[in-house]
Parts: structure tokens; sequence; C-alpha cells
């Protein structure tokens, strides 16, 4: 089982977090998915129940790849699996193109296209999606998610937990914070605060959270 990968979650992304992982050599034998998660995933079996992780670690499978959209579902399933002594890979599309002088987290996708430039860091369990450009000396943070196609200029910041909507534009310097949301077509032109919604062109802040 050296190299057999447990993938958690059964949608979408973890399809295509599937076709990474075995584009880098790893095997994929079963997904770990919630009650309503489909049978299979590809042509993996896909294990209904967090129970199921404890029967696979004690089955000798230690590594694994958190696939799931949702920033704090995420946060929250890999942190119990880790707690079960599961080793976080890396899905790293062999179409992506990243700078040698990126510094790169645990437990991260990054997708066909997506582009990363020089001294950027990308923290633990973040998602660069497909075709998206984080330019120079960005930093990108815990477990947050860039959609497909978002563009971020050089030293932008992203918090904690953040989410940019497909096709976000943010200009260089700009400062996004934890558990923000952008808007799919949101242009950041001024920092966003932590724990809130911004929507538009450019974007504005639409909701605060208490």
């Amino acid at each position: 089982m050296k190299n057999s990968v447990v993938v958690l979650g059964g949608g979408g992304h973890a399809k295509v977090v599937i076709e990474i992982l075995r584009a880098a050599g790893y095997q994929v034998n079963y997904c770990v998915g919630g009650e309503d998660s489909p049978a299979t995933c590809l042509d993996v079996p896909v294990l209904q129940g967090d129970e199921q992780l404890i029967k696979l670690r004690e089955a000798g499978n230690s590594l694994l790849f958190p696939a799931i959209g949702s920033n704090r579902i995420r946060e929250r399933a890999t942190a119990h699996a880790v707690t079960l002594g599961f080793e976080l890979v890396n899905a790293i599309s062999p179409f992506a193109i990243i700078s040698p002088s990126v510094v790169l987290g645990k437990g991260i996708a990054i997708m066909s296209g997506a582009i990363i430039n020089a001294e950027s860091h990308i923290e633990d369990l973040a998602i660069i999606n497909t075709g998206a450009t984080v330019d120079h000396d960005c930093r990108i943070g815990f477990c947050a998610h860039i959609a497909p196609q978002c563009a971020l200029a050089g030293n932008v910041t992203v918090g904690q937990r953040a989410f940019l909507g497909i096709s976000t534009t943010v200009i260089p310097d700009i400062t996004i914070g934890d558990n923000t949301m952008i808007g799919a077509g949101g242009v950041v032109i001024s920092d966003i605060p932590s724990s809130t919604t911004a929507l538009g062109h450019p974007a504005r802040i639409f909701r605060k959270e208490q």
C-alpha cells in the first residue's frame, strides 16, 4: 500500500483529484464519503461514513488526500483523518506550472493549467483550481480555495478558509481576510476584511458576519 491514497470525498472535485493522483503515480483504491455519496467516483468504490476511515487505517492505509471543495468541511474532515494517523499527500497536476521557489504545504490541490510564480506560499489544504494564476510573492492561506480562472497579481494575501469565486481578479498588494468570500467575477481593488462577502466590479462588501 506504499503508493495507495485514500481520497476523502466522492463528488466532482474528487474525480479531478483522482486523475491527478494517478498521473503522479499513486493508486486510489477507495474514496470515503457521506451517507448521500454515490457508490463510485469514476471507477473507485466510495465507502460511506467516517467510521470507514478507521477500518482503512487499521488495514494499513496511511496516505490520504482531502478532495472536498467546502473549506470548512475539508478542514474538519482532514483534522479527523490526521488524528487517526493518516499522512497527507499533495495532488499537483503535471499540467500546472509552479516556480521552483514556491513553498508548498500539505494536502494541497493544484489543478491543470494553474500557474504559481516566484516565492509564493501555498499553505496546507489550499486549492488552486483549474487555470488559476497566482503571481509572485502571494500567500494563499490555510484551507483557502482559489476557484477556476482566478487571476491574482503579485503580493496578494488570501486568508485562511477564504474563497475566491470563479474568474475573480485581484490587483497587486491586496489582502483578503480570513473566512471571506469573493463572488464570481469579482474585481478586488482594495483590501477586503475577514468574515465578509464581497461582490461586483469593483468588489464591494455585500455582507459581514457578526
